[in-house]
């Protein structure tokens, strides 16, 4: 299970580079800072599964989990959220090391 967090995490962290330096790329080219939503960059690549996405929540039960909190995530830099996720994936395939383990005791 570790190897499959671990795998999403590089895929996450990979997509987060892309996204950075598009908007690197962008900023450059303007002039100013541009960061470009993960909305806006979904709504260019897939335009139907957003609306799908959106369907299925406000289907789900939780139709005002979409405005406050979906709507946020989807304004903030992709860069940013992939990032987050790639943290959260590493966390949960990160191997805790047991008490006492240290590089002396590795064998």
């Amino acid at each position: 299970m570790r190897f499959i967090f671990r795998v999403l995490a590089l895929f996450a962290l990979a997509v987060a580079v892309i996204m950075a330096v598009v908007d690197a790329t962008r900023t450059i080219a303007a002039d100013e800072w541009i960061f470009t939503p993960i909305g806006t960059s979904w709504q260019a690549t897939s335009p139907q599964t957003l609306s799908s996405f959106r369907q299925l929540v406000e289907e789900s039960g939780v139709p005002m989990l979409w405005d406050p909190a979906i709507t946020f995530v989807l304004s903030l830099p992709g860069w940013l959220v992939f990032a987050a996720l790639a943290l959260g994936f590493y966390a949960l395939g990160h191997r805790r090391r047991r008490p006492g383990e240290s590089l002396a005791a590795v064998r």
